[in-house]
């Protein structure tokens, strides 16, 4: 008989991405084979993001286009804790289960397709299956949130912070490592707070005991001789504790950290975590003991009661931070989030939008200058395209898909997954160019 042929759309950010290759691991494992077309597959598997108003309408458009082309659909992820949204939309989908929820997936899948396992035959890779190219991955140290920050829904929709325990994170990195995997990206909700749920307790890994603990894990994940980068970044004191290990090579010296203001009052308004803290002192503190730490960041431009004078003290800062890489949003209301019940003027539209230009052609021009720092530099790339002689690749200081690219010339064929030194011979506002040395 042959294997069932699954078909998988995966939606949102790189934790839902995890999901799916885990969702995606297990049916492999189980015989399942992972269908291109949802049109001659026996279902379709939707993971789905349910943060924005806009990442609903693509998950719900997702299902819609499935079920047109397939029939049959399961759908899971974030916007599958509201079953009441997808069913009044979509009635006919088979299942629908929320985030993490690998077990109910599973189980959808085998009432709709039963699995024929042939244990001689099908064999996973031991790193599992991913969807990322094979040079990097990532690895998630934890679920949910214990922060309650007001434009936020996640605790809503994947619960309170759940810690993974250290020794289980550093056997799927080692895994990973010896699978070639050249960079791990480490993700979560708020990393900085992972093993406070578990106390740091710690566990057994290899012939030590490893404490759950942001700076223990931190520096395990250093000797396993990648690229380790880390996301989801809050500044808290104990972060400074982590840029020692970026000053001598054991993980690279990037942070990305949602600072999302600067303003304490609008601050407090979004109930950020950190939002007392003297940012900038942070900041010089860090460079002073890693003098090339890269730091990249989001921002919300328009949330309810920013003022004028509070985008201004926004602007302000960013001079100052120098952040290396922003992203900025527009605030948009987000259903059941606590920011649409604080009784805050709301910022008219036009008002965000002329925010959010002068946000982005303010450090579009601090970005440049940054960027300008590494002509003349030799620095190690890791190739992420390569045709021919000519490939892209990313610097120490940029994270894939979000940061900019390294355009290289090479008098040699790259391949995808080298790591090559490069002479960095100009840059623009967000890509830097040169020749492989």
């Amino acid at each position: 008989m042959s294997a069932p042929r699954v078909s998988f759309v995966s939606l949102g950010c790189p934790k839902a991405l995890v999901d799916s290759e885990r969702i995606i691991t297990r049916l492999r494992a189980e015989g399942y084979e992972i269908a291109r077309k949802h049109d001659g597959a026996d279902l379709v598997v939707v993971n789905t993001c349910g943060f924005l108003d806009s990442a609903r309408d693509e998950s719900l458009n997702a299902i819609g286009s499935a079920l047109s082309e397939n029939g049959k659909v399961i759908v899971t992820g974030c916007l599958g804790a509201e079953p009441d949204v997808i069913r009044e939309r979509h009635p006919n989908v088979l299942a629908i289960t929320g985030p993490q929820a690998y077990e109910s997936v599973m189980a959808a899948v085998h009432e709709a397709a039963p699995p024929s396992h042939d244990p001689y035959i099908d064999l996973l890779p031991p790193q599992g299956v991913k969807l990322t190219p094979r040079h990097y991955a990532y690895l998630k140290i934890s679920e949910g949130c214990n922060n309650r920050c007001t434009f936020c829904i996640i605790p809503a929709l994947r619960g309170d912070l759940v810690s993974r325990p250290a020794a289980d994170v550093l056997r799927e990195a080692e895994k990973l490592a010896k699978a070639g995997v050249k960079e791990i990206l480490v993700i979560s909700q708020d990393t900085s707070a992972y093993g406070i749920d578990i106390k740091y307790q710690a566990s057994q890994f290899g012939d030590r005991e490893v404490r759950g603990k942001f700076l223990d894990l931190s520096e395990e994940l250093g000797k396993l001789g990648v690229w380790v980068r880390m996301h989801y970044v809050y500044p808290y004191p104990h972060v400074a504790d982590v840029i020692p290990l970026m000053a001598e090579g054991k993980i690279l010296p990037y942070l990305d950290i949602p600072f999302q203001h600067a303003s304490p009052q609008v601050l407090k308004n979004m109930r950020r975590p950190a939002h007392g803290e003297k940012t900038l002192e942070r900041i010089r503190g860090w460079r002073d003991v890693c003098p090339d730490l890269a730091i990249r960041s989001t921002f919300i431009v328009g949330f309810p009661g920013e003022t004028d004078d509070d985008f201004e003290m926004l602007l302000d800062w960013l001079d100052e931070a120098k952040i290396d890489r922003a992203g900025c949003f527009k605030y948009e209301p987000v259903r059941g989030a606590l920011s649409n019940g604080l009784g805050l003027e709301q910022v008219p539209q036009e008002i965000k939008e002329a925010r959010w230009h002068r946000f982005m052609q303010r450090q579009q021009k601090i970005s440049a200058t940054q960027l300008t720092k590494k002509i003349g530099k030799r620095l190690p790339v890791l190739i992420d395209e390569a045709h021919g002689n000519s490939a892209k690749g990313r610097t120490k200081y940029d994270a894939p898909e979000i940061d900019g690219s390294v355009h290289i010339q090479s008098r040699r064929p790259l391949r995808a997954g080298d790591i090559v030194t490069v002479k960095i011979e100009r840059a623009d506002a967000y890509d830097l160019y040169g020749s492989a040395v």
